[in-house]
């Protein structure tokens, strides 16, 4: 096969409480603490810097770990499609933390872990549905940030920018948070200067088609252009044959699939469902066993962190333009 993968706490009494059980804080009274004023999404809001955050999934704990804060995050919650802990390249930060949960994001979760602070991206993490929001938190006094890539269809405060950019923002807004924005600039300048080096990097000529399978036997999910592969593709030299979709994850039928002849098949692995298994269904799927990505074998394997919004997706990015220059 030729495919390649990449081995406000709950009110004024509580949050004096957590502040000073937190990695040793001391407590400071309101009128001492600093804050800042940061977009969420489209909306201005005042944070003081968090001692006790929850994250969910790993491009949220990637985000702060990348910023050096390990210190200031309490616990995750990471559902069953992230690959283990284990293997990530924040191992050692998510050993010294803890493993909230593997369910979804929800309200009680969050209060029970006395959290100042929650980061998740919206409809991914913060949910109308399930009760959590940034809304509702700020009722309970808790914080919340929500990743810029996912502000596209968040209801009454929309901000749209492009994947990379999404997350160049949210390392700089987390960093005056947390009143670390030296260090953000530096790792926003390293992951440009890296982003560079692939764009230099893109072969000549015309760009490849490539299609990214997420799941679906009936209808295919896959990447509109407000999504990291989106961006990891056309930074590579590749074009995303669904580029033109204004949405983020979304659900199409085979019939533009085939109409769009992708050169290559980018197939996200999740832990609970592996690439191995996609890719065997659609070399058998009578809608896709005749395209030339299947008929010469050209699967990319696009690892599940390294397509959600966070540190990794430049990883990604890094290899599958090494990938692309490898068959052309």
């Amino acid at each position: 096969m030729n495919a390649t993968r990449r081995a406000p706490a709950l009110g004024a009494a509580l949050a004096l409480a957590l502040a000073a059980t937190a990695c040793g804080a001391e407590v400071e009274s309101a009128e001492d603490t600093a804050s800042v004023t940061v977009d969420r999404c489209g909306e201005a809001v005042e944070y003081t810097v968090p001692q006790r955050a929850v994250v969910y999934e790993a491009g949220s704990a990637d985000k702060l770990f990348a910023l050096g804060l390990a210190d200031h995050v309490h616990g995750y919650v990471m559902p069953p499609a992230n690959p283990p802990v284990e293997e990530s390249p924040f191992a050692d930060d998510y050993a010294g933390t803890e493993f909230l949960s593997d369910d979804l994001l929800n309200r009680e979760l969050v209060v029970d872990a006395g959290a100042d602070f929650v980061v998740a991206g919206w409809n991914s993490g913060f949910s109308e549905e399930r009760g959590i929001t940034p809304e509702i938190l700020d009722g309970l006094g808790i914080q919340s940030f929500m990743h810029t890539e996912s502000c596209f269809n968040y209801p009454g405060f929309p901000e749209e920018t492009t994947p990379l950019e999404g997350l160049y923002t949210d390392l700089e807004r987390l960093g005056q948070i947390f009143d670390v924005e030296e260090a953000a600039a530096e790792l926003v300048a390293d992951y440009r200067e890296r982003v560079a080096a692939v764009e230099a990097a893109a072969p000549e000529g015309e760009p490849l088609k490539v299609f990214l399978y997420d799941s679906g036997t009936d209808q295919p999910y896959t990447a509109g252009n407000q999504v990291p592969p989106n961006d990891i593709f056309a930074k590579a030299g590749a074009e995303n044959v669904f580029a033109d979709l204004d949405e983020r994850w979304t659900q199409v039928g085979w019939e533009p699939v085939v109409d769009a002849q992708p050169d290559v098949i980018a197939v996200l692995d999740y832990q609970d469902q592996p690439a191995e298994e996609k890719i065997a269904f659609l070399k058998s799927n009578p809608n896709t066993a005749d395209l030339p990505a299947v008929v010469n074998d050209r699967f990319f394997i696009l690892d599940y962190n390294e397509a959600i919004s966070g540190p990794r997706i430049i990883d990604g990015m890094e290899a599958f333009s090494e990938y692309l220059n490898s068959i052309q």
